[in-house]
Order: C-alpha cells, then sequence, then structure tokens
C-alpha cells in the first residue's frame, strides 16, 4: 500500500529539515502559514509567514551549535487535511542536553503546510533547555 500524500509530506519535510534544506522546506510550507512553538523561553511563541518558519529553524540550529536532532519516528494522518509526526528531539546547550519525546500537528490544504503545532512531552524540561 502507498503512503498517504500527507504522511509523504511531512516525511519529505522532516528529510529536509534533517539536511539543513530550507529550499525545499519553502516548497512545502505555505507562504502565510504560522509555526507554533509552546512554552515560555527564547523560542517560544507563533512564527508567522515562511520567513520567520525558515528563520526559527536556522536559529534552533545556531542556538545548539548545529547538535538539534528530529528523529521522525512515525506519521498519523486523517485523511482531511491533518498529519501527526511524533519524533524524538535530541539537542545540546550550554553544557545541557535534552532528549525529548515530541510531535507537530501539521495542517495541510493541497500540498501545502499551513500551520505546524507543536507538542511535547515535558514543556518545564523544554523551557529550562531553552532559558
Amino acid at each position: 500500500m502507498a503512503e498517504h500524500p500527507h504522511a509523504a509530506l511531512v516525511r519529505k519535510g522532516y528529510e529536509a529539515f534533517s539536511r539543513g534544506d530550507m529550499d525545499t522546506l519553502r516548497q512545502l510550507i505555505a507562504g502565510d502559514a504560522t509555526h507554533h512553538v509552546p512554552g515560555d523561553h527564547i523560542l517560544s511563541g507563533d512564527y508567522k509567514g515562511q520567513d520567520a518558519i525558515i528563520d526559527l529553524y536556522g536559529r534552533l540550529a545556531q542556538e545548539t551549535n548545529g547538535t538539534m536532532r528530529a528523529e521522525l519516528r512515525q506519521i498519523l494522518v486523517d485523511d482531511r487535511g491533518h498529519a501527526v509526526a511524533v519524533h524524538r528531539f535530541t539537542a545540546e546547550r550550554n553544557g545541557r542536553q535534552l532528549d525529548e519525546n515530541a510531535c507537530i500537528v501539521f495542517r495541510i490544504v493541497g500540498d501545502m503546510v499551513t500551520d505546524l503545532d507543536e507538542c511535547t512531552e515535558d514543556l518545564d524540561k523544554i523551557n529550562s533547555f531553552w532559558s
């Protein structure tokens, strides 16, 4: 059975993110998309528009000296424009290490991601890591 198109889109995005391929990500993310980062830390908030989202991804790499990894574990779809990607997020920053299960809820219209909502296992742990 072929992979659902929304799952394939999300997988392609994770692969591009892992390679630092921002050009491919720009082809997958709508110009007016929003990426929502939970918590109360230097990176939390809503990033509206492709440029702001790509800047966020660059800042993630910068803040972790390139140690950040999002290892895709599973993709769930509903055939109504939603996909949930479960991943393991690891990074090092200022002598601290993070190893956390997380997910992103994607909203997809046509063949473009229009909204990304991050969810995490432990917000206090995330807030501490990024503070």
